[in-house]
């Protein structure tokens, strides 16, 4: 089996290099010769495609791994050296909150490769920083406190990727403190959306950067000209159509979309928020997702002139915003009501900006036609296009509108939607936005639908 393999380089490896350290050896090992012969558990494809990872790199790989496989393996090989107990620095290694063996550090790294050298062990720190492991944020060693030895931090596996070359499979995070973004999915298509023509040919850009930009930035060698990912506005009454786009978007071009949760995002406490958004970014990195910030203002709102101490931190979130939005390697699109609500700093470095209009009443009544339900019919006196023209509602409040006509069909018990029915449903809608809604007694045509 290629773990079992794994596991038994790594003993062999480790061993070896004790072995020499207690003089029991007349040479070291030699990471170069550090290879499996099925290196396919290995491969991290797509991700890295044309960098192959070196012997170096696989042995760190596999030194991390193999607590998940063989909890015991370190804890034993330095009870085999110093069988009457004893702590040996020069190993490396940490203890972890629940696990009760060794956990490998940057320490444990230098001294398997490296030993006692200490100019291989600085080399082994200056490769560890260049890695493709850490370019990718497969790896991470974690930081120390102020003072410590940068390399005596733990090294450690995402917990996505660990999945990923241990099971072949990879879960995306659940929503929590560490991420505080959902996964949003619809079963709707493109065909659902209804826009004017040159909005349509500007969400069209958004998939033709997302399918081209590695070509782009690679092929074209673009990559020291072009800032990476890419940073779009979506603006425009709610129910508009902003949130459907930006799902529709990651459906058809295979990338999951997170919204962001602003209420665990934003705190009241100094440093708190910058930390929340950290936490995100981080997660999201190298990950080909979309991050969708709905209702952005909360984030993205203007900076003020500074009266206080509470509006200077105010801005310096809106500053670290700024800088991690354009330093994320992926898409961030951002949604809001008003465009003017959005700092000018943030307008600047969009690469696109989409106004989501209000529906006029030709969309409108196209709205009502894909809304409704296929095999249920309408009444006689069901007029779409009155009522498209007489009511300017957006794309959600005539699904609403749908959504309570249809149930109150189905309760009901009736074989098809009446007109009644669906003027109850706007009548909702209208007097949710404090608006007055007016019918004529016939029951047929409504006037002032939104006073």
């Amino acid at each position: 089996m290629a773990f079992a393999e794994l596991v038994q380089k790594v003993q062999d490896f480790t061993f070896q290099r004790l072995e020499y350290y207690f003089d029991k050896r007349s040479k070291p090992p030699v990471a170069r010769n550090f290879q499996l012969e099925e290196k396919s558990i290995l491969s991290l494809s797509p991700l890295i495609q044309e960098d192959e990872l070196s012997n170096e790199e696989t042995l760190i790989l596999a030194l991390v791994l193999v607590p998940h496989l063989q909890p015991e393996l370190y804890s034993n090989l330095i009870q085999y050296f110093l069988p009457q107990g004893g702590d040996l620095p020069i190993f490396g290694g940490v203890k972890g909150k629940n696990h009760r063996g060794v956990l490998p550090t940057g320490e444990t790294l230098q001294f398997l490769i490296a030993g006692q050298d200490v100019a291989k062990r600085i080399q082994v720190m200056e490769q560890m920083k260049k890695s493709v492991l850490l370019k990718y944020e497969i790896l991470n060693l974690e930081p120390v406190a102020a003072g410590e030895p940068e390399m005596s931090g733990r090294l450690s596996v995402s917990d996505e990727w660990v999945e990923k070359i241990l099971t072949g499979k990879s879960s995306l995070p659940a929503f929590g403190p560490d991420f505080p973004a959902q996964k949003i999915e619809t079963e709707r298509s493109w065909d659902s959306l209804v826009m004017a023509e040159e909005v349509l040919e500007q969400i069209k850009e958004l998939q033709t950067w997302i399918h081209y930009n590695q070509k782009l930035m690679d092929d074209w060698q673009m990559r020291k000209k072009l800032k990476p990912g890419y940073r779009v506005m979506f603006y425009g009454p709610p129910g508009t159509g902003k949130t459907l786009t930006a799902t529709l978007l990651g459906k058809y071009t295979g990338r999951p979309v997170f919204q962001v949760d602003l209420s665990t995002i934003v705190s009241k406490y100094i440093g708190e928020t910058e930390k929340n958004l950290e936490k995100l970014f981080s997660k999201a990195q190298n990950r080909d997702w979309i991050l969708f910030f709905d209702e952005a203002d909360a984030l993205f709102g203007k900076r003020t002139d500074v009266g206080d101490a509470h509006d200077r931190f105010a801005n310096q979130e809106v500053s670290y915003l700024l800088q991690r939005v354009e330093n994320f390697k992926g898409m961030v699109i951002l949604s809001t009501n008003f465009k003017s609500n959005i700092d000018d700093a943030f307008l600047r470095r969009f690469n696109a900006i989409i106004k989501f209009p209000f529906p006029d009443a030709c969309q409108r009544k196209t709205i009502w036609e894909k809304s409704l339900p296929e095999r249920i019919a309408l009444e006689d006196n069901v007029d779409l296009s009155k009522i498209a023209s007489t009511y300017k509602l957006t794309g959600g409040n005539i699904i609403n509108a749908v959504q309570y006509a249809s149930l109150k069909t189905i309760g009901d018990q009736k074989e098809s939607i009446s007109l009644d029915s669906i003027l109850k449903g706007i009548k909702r809608e209208v007097e949710k936005e404090g608006k007055i809604f007016n019918k004529l007694p016939d029951h047929k045509i409504y006037t002032n639908g939104l006073n």
